[in-house]
């Protein structure tokens, strides 16, 4: 379905029953609300409706130019904006990589929308922040970043040779039509700039906006997640000052939600029925 929200139009994939629980799921980059489709079978199951939404820049009617359009606060407000268009007060909220940063956001500065928070890979950016600051392993994980942050030099690179370098990075999530599904999308004009402007908004500022969250919250994080390592992954917990759970699964990649759909639908369900 389509949503209306904030001047600009919103994919929203729906499902489960009308009228039950619903959850609000945030996919990260460089993919889209179809990165849910493995998870949310068990929480139809489980008598609860969910939206999975694509953000702004994938959205194609979501996709403003300016770089200052995607800072933290945009795609924050975003997130409520989707949840009023729906009908929606609160929401169970689960969010995936920068996904996971925007549900953080939200937690932090709008608790009274999120009845409960499911983080996955991507920990409070406070925990990252400290991660940044004290381990040079995690510098060093996260040195792609200064690519990213580069206009027209970071989509030559991704894009070059039919997105080989874009396709790379996306090995973990599984064969090459799940690849294909997320990269084709990304070859489209103006898609992968639009993704990376996300990045190219971050600063420090806005992370260092984002406070403690006080609502249930789980952090789902991956031991062979090559962007985040288990300092950040333990440092999590010191921001979050409601009840907390944190579950760490073994040989797992960043990609959680298409590579390990059962064991993060078993989080979710867990935190969402605690």
């Amino acid at each position: 379905m389509r949503v209306d929200a904030r001047g600009l139009t919103f994919e929203v994939r729906t499902g489960g029953p009308e009228g039950a629980e619903p959850v609000l799921l945030l996919h990260g980059f460089p993919q889209h609300g179809g990165e849910w489709d493995d998870v949310v079978p068990a929480l139809h199951a489980a008598g609860l409706r969910t939206y999975a939404l694509d953000q702004r820049g994938y959205s194609p009617g979501a996709r403003p130019t300016a770089v200052e359009a995607y800072r933290i606060p945009e795609l924050v407000a975003d997130v409520a904006a989707v949840l009023d268009a729906l009908g929606v007060t609160s929401a169970h909220l689960v969010g995936h990589d920068w996904g996971a940063i925007v549900a953080w956001g939200l937690a932090a500065a709008h608790p009274e929308r999120v009845r409960t928070l499911t983080a996955v890979s991507v920990p409070h950016p406070a925990a990252m922040g400290h991660a940044l600051a004290t381990d040079p392993r995690q510098k060093a994980r996260s040195s792609y970043i200064a690519l990213f942050r580069k206009p027209g030099k970071a989509e030559k690179v991704l894009l070059a040779l039919r997105a080989a370098a874009l396709r790379r990075m996306l090995g973990g999530v599984g064969d090459a039509a799940r690849v294909a599904r997320y990269a084709d999308p990304m070859r489209e004009p103006g898609t992968l700039t639009a993704a990376l402007n996300w990045y190219r908004a971050m600063s420090g500022s806005d992370m260092k906006a984002v406070g403690p969250v006080a609502v249930p919250t789980t952090f789902v994080w991956s031991d062979r997640d090559i962007a985040i390592g288990r300092t950040a992954a333990e440092a999590c917990a010191t921001h979050v000052v409601g009840d907390y759970r944190f579950v760490e699964l073994s040989g797992v990649t960043h990609w959680i939600p298409d590579e390990a759909p059962g064991p993060l639908a078993e989080a979710i369900l867990a935190r969402v029925g605690g």
